[in-house]
């Protein structure tokens, strides 16, 4: 089975950008949806955004326009492009992967997950 494992978190201001990657281990991605969720203090873990094998991309409404998500099968690896962030997506992100030809949102969905890399955007 798939192992997941997710950098590129950090600390930036409001405004910034940073780019999450999730390299998979054990298996290849081409088979694989591939998500992304966050999960802030106190909140429940949330939808961001999803790419299909097919690269059919899912967004979450309050990063749409801002995020890109983004996959190189040959490399094993999925991105999360973060433009313009602000405080409120403050959270650790998580990376997600589904057998399945379909772009999936449900966390319930997912099948294998990350540890998780933090995310702070600060005023």
């Amino acid at each position: 089975q798939p192992q997941l494992g997710e950098s590129g978190g950090g600390l930036v201001q409001a405004g910034g950008a940073l780019r999450l990657s999730c390299a998979v281990s054990g298996g290849t991605i081409n088979w694989y949806n591939m998500g992304w969720f966050r999960q802030a203090p106190g909140k429940e873990r949330e939808f961001v955004a999803a790419i299909s094998r097919s690269a059919i991309m899912a967004y979450a409404d309050s990063v749409k326009g801002r995020f890109t998500v983004s996959r190189d099968n040959a490399k094993n690896l999925v991105y999360l492009q973060m433009n313009s962030l602000k405080p409120e997506d403050t959270a650790v992100y998580y990376c997600a992967a589904k057998r399945t030809g379909l772009v999936l949102v449900g966390a319930i969905e997912y099948d294998y997950w990350g540890q998780g890399t933090q995310v702070t955007v600060s005023i």
